[in-house]
């Protein structure tokens, strides 16, 4: 049954009182009574979902109809997931700030679920696969060479060299979103931010897109990231400034996602998403006294 923001987040907060009953009866550690609350109000979410895209099936809603209504279910359960989390287990700093990010990418991907413009989803490519073709594109480079035979052998053995020191298992391609949208393949990754902890990440994602670069024209890589620029350090500089990341911060990022996908997430959360007053009165104190408050922006 289609509702709004209101009968949502009740409809949702009568699950995490029944489940909040529950764990009270049981010696479950803060971490544990965290994750059995999110795993029960997204298993809820899921469902709703599902019956409300039967709904729309049966109806012929087009897909702005129904991304809103997902969208504004969606919404309702982080709200709540937010509150009985903090029931359980009080937010601290880094722990919020990562929930509110991590929350992000998926609610901002619901637009490429149910796009207005048309696209396709599509799985990234497999390493192995992409190893062979740098591979074998080497091999008949070299057997090009006007060279004898013996050095064209220990050309190729030293070039074989690096490669036996790669974990394929260990380069994923996959990143957050991949779809292709007229011709282009379009490879992306979302962050809420850059802190002094991303080294390892940049490497990464500077890794990975070069090699999607080698695979050639038809592959972009693009980075939305939730804050405002200035708001990041430097490590996102590294990735902007590389030749292989297409960087789109807060609003850019929301215009960007608009000309993808027709939805404009900016002017649907700015006419839905008010979190300081959507939020408990017991949320909200906690949250301002330990300072929390500003990370409830998108």
């Amino acid at each position: 049954m289609v509702k709004n923001k209101a009968e949502w987040i009740s409809t949702f907060r009568k699950v995490g009182d029944s489940i909040l009953v529950e764990l009270s009866k049981t010696k479950k550690s803060k971490n544990d009574k965290a994750t059995e609350i999110n795993k029960r109000i997204k298993e809820l979410r899921e469902s709703e979902i599902s019956s409300i895209s039967i709904i729309a099936r049966r109806d012929a809603w087009d897909n702005q109809t129904l991304l809103n209504e997902i969208l504004l279910l969606t919404y309702a359960s982080y709200i709540v997931m937010l509150e009985y989390r903090n029931k359980v287990w009080e937010y601290e700093y880094m722990a919020f700030a990562r929930r509110i990010g991590e929350l992000w990418e998926p609610f901002c991907k619901l637009a490429f679920d149910f796009p207005i413009k048309e696209l396709t989803l599509i799985d990234p490519p497999d390493f192995d696969e992409v190893q062979t073709r740098i591979k074998n594109d080497a091999t008949e480079y070299i057997d090009t060479l006007d060279l004898p035979d013996e050095i064209k052998d220990e050309l190729k053995r030293h070039y074989d060299i690096p490669w036996t020191m790669v974990d394929s298992g260990g380069i994923k391609l996959g990143l957050d979103l991949h779809f292709e949208q007229n011709g282009i393949h379009y490879n992306c990754d979302f962050k809420s931010g850059f802190s002094s902890n991303e080294k390892g990440n940049t490497n990464r994602l500077l890794l990975v897109a070069s090699i999607y670069n080698y695979l050639g024209e038809i592959e972009k890589t693009i980075l939305f990231v939730r804050q405002n620029e200035d708001e990041n350090n430097h490590y996102l500089q590294t990735l902007k400034n590389s030749p292989y990341w297409e960087v789109h911060c807060a609003d850019d990022g929301y215009a960007a996602m608009k000309e993808f996908t027709g939805f404009d997430m900016r002017r649907w959360l700015d006419e839905n998403a008010d979190w300081k007053n959507d939020i408990s009165v017991e949320l909200k104190q906690h949250l301002e006294r330990n300072d929390l408050l500003k990370y409830l922006t998108w």
